[in-house]
């Protein structure tokens, strides 16, 4: 069963999800620039890897629970002897504590896939990213991105970004006020030639419209590849069986306009998924 949205759909937003829609997004979008760029070129996978500290809420994650436990004596172990003021006057002696809960936040291991075209001597040419939520909050997926993108446009290398996330910090590398001219759009795709490092090709992406068809630039003169992002995201809603785990007739995960709501309203009745 396909997503009934016409491009992307809003309820994969949601941070438990897209660790799977991300890496078939990029999975998929490797697929399809594949026959498109053989033999010169070959698109590859590669994994950008870091660890959060705390684990933010981008995954599930497991916590240790457990209280303190008592040592052969009775007393609570490890329990620390503390000094407190009784009527000003300070006193060293064991506290008389509740028994406090025990929580352990291990770190997260984050991965991160991303798309690169290689030429056939082994130099990379294109770097196709898919934003991450840990990629938009601030904290280390949110720097670790920003320095890979510095040295991407500071080198040759064409950097393609595409941010299907609505919400989250401006992390394309398109400056801010520059935004302010697109026309109305929830989602974004920007496409930077390395050649050309103050010329952005963007593709702003209203929540009623499809995804774009993206041109992919390669190394010159050869002539650009075209990446169907429809298709690709079509590919993923089926092979992850989507239709099985969202449950439309609540709202989306994310922060809608009045429009946006009436609109999805509308969709889905018209679907026949909400009554």
């Amino acid at each position: 069963m396909p997503s009934p949205f016409p491009g992307m759909d809003p309820y994969l937003e949601t941070p438990r999800r897209w660790t799977d829609v991300h890496q078939r997004l990029i999975t998929y979008a490797a697929d399809a620039l594949q026959p498109c760029v053989r033999p010169r070129y070959h698109a590859r996978m590669g994994e950008r890897v870091y660890i959060l500290y705390p684990p933010r809420a981008i995954a599930p994650d497991v916590f240790l629970i457990g209280r303190p436990q008592p040592d052969v004596g009775g007393r609570r172990a490890r329990e620390p002897a503390v000094t407190y003021a009784v009527s000003g006057v300070a006193a060293d002696m064991l506290a008389e504590a509740d028994v406090p809960v025990l929580l352990r936040l291990p770190p997260v291991e984050v991965r991160e896939p991303f798309v690169e075209v290689i030429h056939g001597d082994g130099e990379v040419v294109t770097v196709i990213e898919v934003l991450s939520p840990a990629n938009k909050e601030p904290g280390e997926g949110h720097r670790q991105y920003r320095r890979k993108q510095e040295q991407l446009l500071n080198s040759p290398v064409h950097l393609v970004e595409i941010d299907l996330l609505s919400t989250g910090l401006p992390t394309i590398a398109i400056p801010p006020a520059e935004r302010l001219f697109l026309p109305p759009h929830r989602y974004l795709v920007s496409v930077r030639r390395g050649p050309d490092p103050d010329n952005f090709e963007v593709y702003p992406i209203p929540l009623q419209r499809r995804l774009p068809r993206i041109r992919v630039p390669l190394r010159a003169p050869d002539p650009d590849v075209v990446l169907d992002l429809q298709a690709v995201f079509e590919r993923c809603y089926d092979n992850g069986g989507y239709a099985d785990l969202v449950d439309y007739r609540q709202p989306p995960p994310v922060e809608l306009s009045a429009e946006e709501t009436a609109w999805i309203d509308d969709l889905l009745k018209g679907a026949g998924i909400r009554s």
